[in-house]
Order: C-alpha cells, then sequence, then structure tokens
C-alpha cells in the first residue's frame, strides 16, 4: 500500500477529503492517504510541496501559480472548487475603520508572503485604485488566530480571509466585515509534486476519480448544510448560502482562464512573467 500526503485548509470546502477518508475509499484502492490540516493557508502547503512533506495539496490557484513560477516544482491537475473565493475584508471589532476605502495605506495582516491572503491584498487595493507601492503595508501572523491577536492589539489594521470561515468571528463581535473581493478565477486546484506525479501517475489518477465522485453528488448528500454547520461552527443559513454559490469542478482549468490568472498577476507585478499552459499544468 502506498503512501501518499496530501495537505489543505480544515474548512468545509474540503469536507469531500473527510467524507472520502472516513468511508476508507482510497485504502480499498491500496493507498493510504493521509491528510494534514495546513492552518496557514497556501503560503505554508506550496513550503510543504517544495519539501516534500506533502505530495498533493488543495491550494489557492493565484497561489500555486505564483510559487510554480517561482520555482515550485509541481503541476496543477485538476481545478478543485470552480466559483470563485469570496473573501471578507476585516477589521478588529474595536476599530475605527468602518469601509474599505479608510484602509487606504493601512497595515494588512497576512498569513505569510505568498499567500492567498497576500495576493488578495493586492488585487483589492487595484480594485480600489490604491498605489499599489504606497499603499500596501503588511504584518505577517500565520494563521487565522494570529489574526485574530494582530487585529485585536492593532499589531495590523485589516485581514482579508474567506468570508464564511470568518462569519462566527464577525458573528461574536471579533471582527468587523467592512467589505468582500471575490476572486476573478477559479478559487481552487489540486496540486500535484512533479516527482512524486512522475512515478506514481495512476494512484493519483485514482485519487482523482475517488474525489470527483464525490464533489459531484455533495449537494445531493442527505443533510449536508446541517452537517457542515456542526462540523464547522456555522450558521446553518450562512451554510445555505455558500453551498448555493459554490461549485466543484472535476476538470482541470482550462488554458484560457490559467492565461486570465497570469494576467491579473503580471499586471500586480506578483510574477515576473507568464509561463506557458504545459510548464503549470498536467493533463492526466
Amino acid at each position: 500500500m502506498i503512501k501518499v500526503n496530501i495537505g489543505g485548509v480544515p474548512e468545509h470546502f474540503n469536507l469531500a477529503w473527510y467524507l472520502t477518508l472516513k468511508n476508507g475509499e482510497y485504502k480499498s484502492e491500496g493507498i493510504n492517504l493521509r491528510w494534514h490540516d495546513y492552518h496557514g493557508g497556501t503560503g505554508a502547503m506550496c513550503k510543504g510541496l517544495r519539501s516534500g512533506d506533502i505530495d498533493l495539496a488543495v491550494i489557492l490557484t493565484e497561489g500555486i501559480v505564483k510559487d510554480i513560477i517561482d520555482g515550485n516544482p509541481s503541476k496543477i491537475v485538476q481545478t478543485f472548487v470552480q466559483s470563485p473565493l469570496v473573501w471578507g475584508i476585516h477589521t478588529a471589532g474595536h476599530s475605527e475603520f468602518k469601509t474599505v476605502d479608510e484602509l487606504r495605506g493601512k497595515r494588512v495582516a497576512i498569513s505569510r508572503y505568498g499567500s492567498g491572503s497576500h495576493l488578495m491584498a493586492y488585487v483589492n487595493a487595484k480594485n480600489e485604485g490604491w498605489d499599489l507601492e504606497k499603499d500596501l503595508k503588511f504584518e505577517v501572523i500565520k494563521n487565522l488566530d494570529g489574526a485574530v491577536e494582530g487585529l485585536t492589539n492593532n499589531v495590523a489594521d485589516y485581514f482579508m480571509w474567506e468570508k464564511f470561515t470568518t462569519k462566527p468571528l464577525v458573528d461574536d463581535g471579533t471582527f468587523n466585515r467592512v467589505g468582500t473581493c471575490p476572486t476573478p478565477w477559479p478559487c481552487f486546484v489540486i496540486a500535484v509534486r512533479n516527482e512524486f506525479l512522475e512515478n506514481n501517475e495512476t494512484d493519483v489518477k485514482t485519487i482523482l476519480d475517488i474525489i470527483n465522485g464525490t464533489t459531484e453528488e455533495f449537494k445531493d448528500i442527505p443533510s449536508i448544510d446541517r452537517t457542515i454547520a456542526n462540523r464547522y461552527d456555522q450558521q446553518l443559513e450562512d451554510v445555505q448560502e455558500w453551498l448555493s454559490i459554490t461549485e466543484w469542478s472535476q476538470e482541470l482549468i482550462d488554458e484560457k482562464t490559467l492565461s486570465a490568472v497570469q494576467n491579473q498577476l503580471l499586471d500586480l507585478d506578483i510574477i515576473p512573467e507568464k509561463w506557458a499552459y504545459d510548464k503549470l499544468t498536467k493533463i492526466l
């Protein structure tokens, strides 16, 4: 039985992985798939792929594209979530800042450089017409818990994270959500280390077949909204709204979309150049 390490954020997007693991679907195919929670998000997973701590990652599209171009020896093999990620823009509950416009030039908390919270700060700044050099100041806070501490203790002024994940913190007054910023592309892809992919392509295909079988029918699972609400401490109506706007994918991100992602990252000076489609992806 082959051991395979996979990483992802411990959020509702990845419940399908938990369900397939719980059902023993990978072991029945001779694969010992081990899930690793990455509370630090995309930047931490990029580091895990580079070091070989994980073989696969369910990772933000913009983050892995940037890191592959920066030298991460991995390839995108599939889109996992086709719909955009809706990022909430948050200030501390006691903050004087009540609108996005007031955050121009203020300190933004990011989990780490190269993370989604870092890259989306640029996307939001561009959307707002801010100066990308002068109006963005970064404070590294590692993860969501670090953001709570950082904003509460005035280490940083605002923080961007997926809006449904942070909703309980908005509900209890820890954060104010002053705005949202959706990604202009499909939000999550599945990436694999090149070395692992070259030696275990059949196993990767099997893993994708299993997870795709669950995501295709995910919304039809009886009481899935209640399961998510209970497991992730969410309000039922929030989960139902999230399910209504979220679409999974069983296909590889297409060339046109990946080119658009790179155009945006290039325009924001996040990547130095565009890469060919086949240097970023692997068709299985």
